[in-house]
């Protein structure tokens, strides 16, 4: 194949609307691929993708593209999609679209909202500020990480509005006690427990991608448990001495252990069953994320798309369900708000923004999907959220 028709086949993949992570890191990694120079000329969040990774240092890009074992759960993700068509309808007066949904009683003016991902520093420079920064100014709830390279206090104060917190608890749980501490000073009103990863995962795509002449930062490999944590600001001050892991299984003793310590909500992210949901409601929790962690925990092959309809299901409309993993359109948007979720969480999608051009590119990142949710939502009919029903969508016929 010529340069020229290698080029133009790339194009064809980048703004193909059924791009899957393969193709899209295909163009990404060309080097003959040119990159967006400002967030205003991206036409979708893919083409965010190939500016990152001019400017994302290998080790770090190879983390956030990562998948476990062979990245196909990365992959189904993004397939799940194809196996849900829109069913529009007409006659509806649609000029006036009100995209907006209430969570837990606060408003957003759009359901997509900043998933945590930790070490934004890895990214950018001005790190989870330039994240709450674009967050802000795209109307977006953002959910800071424990992982944070930056403290949640710093976060809260650029953000200007409540956080969310996500928390990894350790086998200390003084550690965590204390965390829950500093997320309630700055507002936060809800905690967001992971509850995937119990341990570490079988992350060959990351590990392929250190490459050893670059150089190394300590937030990545600095050795032993306590020095990991250091590293990330939302530490700062805590004694880690007796940490362990960092990594720690969630077990509904643990939940309640948390639930005496703080009057936050609690939202579990991670379940991706209609039997682990039925037991959250049991527990007394007050929401779910539908998340397989975006493929980077374990390979199951099940997108999140497709399990979405089983936990609406379970929880039977007794406390909110979101989602998230491998959303990058607004029409995926729509068919999951028409399945049920409440709101839609991103990860990648915000983090190609972040290391593209810092806090305007998680902006721009925003937009775009807002913008063409409003398309879909105008095309099918639904002039608002609560317009949107399952009989919006339908499985494709095998």
């Amino acid at each position: 194949m010529s340069a020229h028709s290698r080029r133009k086949f790339l194009e064809y993949l980048r703004n193909s609307p059924l791009l899957l992570p393969a193709a899209g890191a295909l163009v990404a990694q060309d080097p003959a691929s040119k990159a967006i120079g400002s967030p205003d000329e991206a036409l979708n969040v893919f083409d965010f993708m190939t500016a990152a990774q001019k400017k994302i240092m290998p080790q770090h890009w190879a983390y956030l593209m990562t998948g476990a074992d062979d990245d196909l759960t990365v992959k189904a993700n993004r397939e799940g999609f194809q196996l849900f068509q829109i069913r529009p309808r007409r006659f509806v007066d649609v000029l006036q679209i009100d995209t907006s949904v209430e969570v837990f009683g606060q408003r957003h003016t759009s359901p997509v909202m900043v998933a945590p991902c930790g070490s934004h520093g890895a990214f950018h420079p001005d790190a989870e500020i330039a994240t709450a920064r674009g967050a802000r100014d795209g109307s977006a709830q953002m959910i800071l990480s424990t992982y944070a390279s930056l403290s949640i206090r710093d976060v809260a104060k650029e953000y200007g509005r409540p956080l969310w917190f996500q928390l990894y608890p350790t086998n200390d749980f003084e550690v965590t006690r204390e965390l829950i501490r500093r997320a309630e000073a700055v507002g936060a009103p809800v905690l967001v427990l992971t509850c995937d990863s119990p341990a570490g995962a079988n992350r060959e795509t990351q590990r392929r991608g250190w490459d050893k002449k670059q150089p190394q930062c300590r937030a990545c490999h600095d050795t032993g448990v306590p020095n990991y944590l250091r590293e990330h600001r939302t530490f700062d001050g805590i004694d880690l001495s007796r940490v362990r892991g960092h990594l720690y299984p969630i077990t509904w003793d643990l939940v309640e252990r948390v639930r005496r310590v703080t009057s936050m909500k609690i939202v579990m992210k991670g379940v991706v069953t209609g039997e682990d949901a039925e037991l959250c409601v049991k527990n007394g929790v007050d929401g779910i994320i539908v998340s397989n962690h975006g493929g980077r925990q374990e390979e199951t092959l099940l997108s999140t798309i497709e399990v979405l309809p089983e936990v609406i299901d379970a929880v039977s409309g007794k406390i909110p369900v979101l989602i998230d993993s491998g959303f990058r359109r607004g029409t995926d948007v729509f068919k999951a708000l028409a399945l049920g979720a409440k709101a839609i969480c991103i990860g990648r999608p915000y983090l190609w923004g972040l290391g593209a051009f810092g806090s305007a590119g998680v902006q721009r990142v925003l937009e775009l999907l807002k913008a063409e949710l409003t398309v879909v939502m105008r095309m099918s009919g639904t002039p608002a959220v609560a317009n949107i029903t399952p009989r919006h969508v339908r499985r494709r016929p095998c």
